[in-house]
């Protein structure tokens, strides 16, 4: 990765945006890391955030462009803000009854009239995987090993993933011989393995397989912003709603803190697969 682009990143939750700015910073290339005002992101030492709100969205902008940034990154989950209508700028202002309409169509809608928004800066929006691809593995299984029913539970993940997807629902489920026992939406991952574990004593066979986590992007999801991650934290949920894996389309998943990832995985006895 040449190191000449300049590069903003636009922090959300998580680690990820400490993750790639490291990254960035290492390349030659210090980013500049924004994070919505009243959302500040965890960083590592050394890096800071600066705050900006939605309602100056033009004026930032304009800053980047007149300070010679080519790029724009999303990083971590980000979150709606409360807006006052009194701090648009007019220009803003104008561009609300835009995002409010894509607004509608669910997070995707959202996300690409973003996207759109950027680029008529003549901002490049580049995913967080052209950054770090490392963070993005492909095929194959690095911790344990999923078995016969497993991989049936996987498929059937896929399946229903592949109708709910283009609904703009979510980007993962839980299932448990063959059966559907929870549903990723608005509240995420976490709120959806808390849910599985309350209710993992549905499962049909008490001494059958356990079920797994499996995580995709959406169908047709403009992948530059808002792939699922799973990370040390996901592995120790899946564990204690009892499941015995974690699957995720490969190629289409961050694998965060990957070393601590599967070390997690293999003590807690459970697997991890990128699936095909």
């Amino acid at each position: 990765m040449s190191g000449a682009a300049k590069t903003a990143v636009l922090a959300g939750d998580g680690g990820l945006p400490g993750v790639v700015a490291q990254a960035l910073a290492a390349s030659g290339t210090p980013p500049l890391v924004l994070a919505l005002e009243g959302f500040p992101p965890a960083l590592p030492e050394g890096i800071t955030a600066e705050s900006f709100r939605l309602e100056r969205l033009v004026p930032l902008l304009d800053r980047l462009v007149d300070e010679g940034f080519a790029r724009v990154v999303f990083a971590g989950a980000i979150r709606r803000p409360r807006l006052d209508p009194e701090m648009f700028d007019p220009r803003t202002a104008a561009l609300v009854p835009r995002i409010l309409t894509a607004m509608q169509q669910g997070d995707d809608g959202a996300l690409r009239e973003v996207i759109a928004i950027f680029e008529e800066w003549g901002l490049e929006v580049v995913g967080v995987d052209a950054i770090c691809p490392a963070l993005v593995p492909g095929e194959g299984v690095l911790a344990g090993e999923p078995s016969a029913a497993d991989r049936a539970d996987a498929a059937r993940a896929t399946a229903i993933l592949s109708v709910t997807g283009p609904l703009d629902i979510g980007q993962g489920c839980v299932v448990v011989q063959g059966l559907c026992l929870a549903f990723e939406t608005l509240p995420g991952t976490e709120a959806m393995l808390e849910f599985a574990a309350l209710h993992h004593g549905l499962r049909p066979r008490p001494v059958g397989a356990r079920g797994v986590l499996f995580k995709a992007p959406k169908p047709g999801q403009d992948r530059r912003i808002d792939l699922p991650a799973i990370g040390p934290d996901t592995v120790a949920q899946a564990a204690r709603a009892g499941l015995a894996g974690i699957a995720w389309q490969a190629g289409g998943v961050l694998l965060l803190d990957r070393e601590a990832t599967i070390a997690a995985a293999k003590a807690a006895g459970v697997f991890l697969w990128a699936r095909a």
